[in-house]
């Protein structure tokens, strides 16, 4: 009877101790963690203008033709959801560039950053819509 109750300690301990190891990195753990230090920066309006205020960046609107003309931030770069697998190569040929991406609410920039990180672009910020920025816009 001890030897059946030193086995179940035994047992319990070791079940323990294995749940409180730390895995090591495998190859799929270490691609997973590459990839997400590959994915966009979700950032607010603030900072985005922060960011256009300090330096050189590219603000991309990804909304349509139309929208485009009604209200736009000053120097934006027009690249549609829609089309950005097409165009991005032409309009945003530096792929170390820095991108302030935005549409109306932020739907569709969110989509656009995805695809251009998955195009390979490394320096991807998605700030939302254009609804949500107080600062200065022009009409064409």
């Amino acid at each position: 009877m001890k030897k059946i109750a030193l086995f179940t300690v035994f047992a319990c301990i070791m079940v323990i101790l294995q749940g409180c190891a730390k895995d090591m990195p495998t190859e799929e753990n270490k691609e997973a963690v590459q990839e997400n230090s590959n994915a966009y920066h979700k950032i607010d309006a603030k900072k985005a203008k922060e960011m256009m205020d300090a330096g050189k960046v590219t603000i991309v609107d990804v909304r349509t033709q139309q929208e485009y003309r009604e209200k736009l931030i000053p120097d934006a770069v027009l690249v549609p959801n829609e089309t950005i697998e097409d165009e991005a190569k032409d309009k945003l040929p530096d792929t170390d560039a820095v991108l302030i991406v935005h549409c109306r609410t932020g739907v569709r920039s969110k989509q656009a950053s995805d695809k251009l990180v998955q195009m390979g672009y490394r320096n991807v910020y998605d700030f939302g819509g254009i609804n949500d920025w107080p600062y200065d816009t022009v009409s064409e």
